[in-house]
């Protein structure tokens, strides 16, 4: 009898193996998959999860907003068809990534979270709806914020990229130490909206460096008080 009970579990465990692994509720899909899901996909339910000033500042083209730091997230979602593919970004892809999680708990059974969020979607050129009002510093003011006979260090920034705010202490303790050498500028992500676009920005932080107004060296994400300093 024992041996007839320990037959079928193995073959039962066997048949468990054979079957593999269940489907991913939640992928995190790069800009040009997102974008060819999205465009394949019958009415899609595109879903931007920040703010409503952060959506109303320009978003996808057809997302409807359901801001992931409000109380009613879950209720707001709970509206949506739980048996069709949810697509889900956000500025950088953080919060879309734990509303993805959400959405997947609630019964969700097909999301897409967007790798790098509308960041990397505006820096590659991708079609989306507009504000009309330009945003923060223009082009050809930025040309002569970096056109410096000395070196110039712009710092994109925001209060929300946590990276950011560990490298803020030291970069503008940077801005006194070496003002005489070097321009330190910081300048706010948001706030600057349309310059980033138009720089095709994708991330955050950013530090590039400036010569007579050439770029001499860039970097995404963060980066070390002492690294930093071996570049400027």
């Amino acid at each position: 009898m024992k041996l007839k009970i320990y037959t079928y579990l193995f073959i039962s465990i066997i048949l468990s193996s054979c079957q593999g692994q269940p489907t991913k509720k939640v992928e995190t899909l790069d800009v040009k998959t997102y974008a060819e899901k999205l465009n394949i996909t019958n009415n899609p339910q595109l879903i931007d999860v920040r703010t409503p000033e952060e959506y109303a500042s320009g978003k996808i083209n057809n997302a409807k907003n359901i801001n992931w730091n409000a109380n009613d997230f879950a209720t707001q979602a709970e509206k949506l068809d739980k048996s069709k593919p949810v697509f889900v970004y956000c500025k950088v892809g953080g919060r879309s990534a734990q509303a993805a999680n959400k959405l997947s708990e609630m019964g969700f059974k097909e999301i897409y979270n967007l790798d790098g969020g509308i960041m990397k979607w505006n820096a590659a050129g991708m079609q989306k709806e507009k504000s009309t009002t330009y945003v923060g510093m223009t082009d050809e003011a930025y040309q002569k914020l970096i056109a410096s006979d000395k070196k110039v260090m712009i710092n994109f920034s925001a209060v929300w990229c946590a990276p950011c705010q560990k490298m803020k202490p030291y970069i503008l303790k940077m801005q006194e130490e070496l003002k005489d050498h070097v321009t330190i500028i910081r300048l706010d992500a948001d706030e600057n909206k349309s310059l980033l676009e138009n720089m095709k920005i994708d991330g955050l932080p950013v530090v590039i460096v400036y010569e007579n107004g050439k770029e001499t060296w860039r970097n995404l994400g963060f980066i070390s008080e002492e690294d930093l300093k071996k570049h400027l």
